[in-house]
């Protein structure tokens, strides 16, 4: 079965920085498209980045030249360098496994990772 760990969340003030982990088991990161998603107080899920398994790489626009999302073979992880945090950024960030690169869904969930970004 396959499980996904985010890490690495935290308080943080405006126009700082913090680097999410997700460590991925039961399959290789490589087969994966890896993606992160927000979900903010009161709002519904945000997708926030993808990666495939070619290292393609998608980002939302409110998101787009600030964060990165990068992958790491050896370590089995996937990355979220999030630069330049503005207080709009604070949200519950999980990452998430699809199987299928033809399939927009995604199959495996982590259990996600506080992000606070203060003024």
């Amino acid at each position: 079965q396959v499980q996904l760990v985010e890490s690495g969340g935290g308080l943080v003030q405006a126009g700082g920085s913090l680097r999410l982990s997700c460590a991925v088991s039961g399959r290789a990161v490589s087969t994966l498209r890896m993606g992160w998603f927000r979900q903010a107080p009161g709002k519904g899920r945000e997708f926030v980045a993808f990666i495939t398994w070619t290292s393609a790489t998608s980002y939302a626009d409110s998101v787009k030249g600030r964060f990165t999302i990068s992958r790491d073979n050896a370590k089995n992880t996937v990355y979220l360098q999030m630069n330049s945090l503005k207080p709009e950024d604070t949200a519950v960030y999980g990452c998430a496994a699809a199987r299928d690169p033809m399939s927009p869904n995604y199959d495996y969930w982590g259990q996600g990772t506080q992000v606070t970004v203060s003024s």
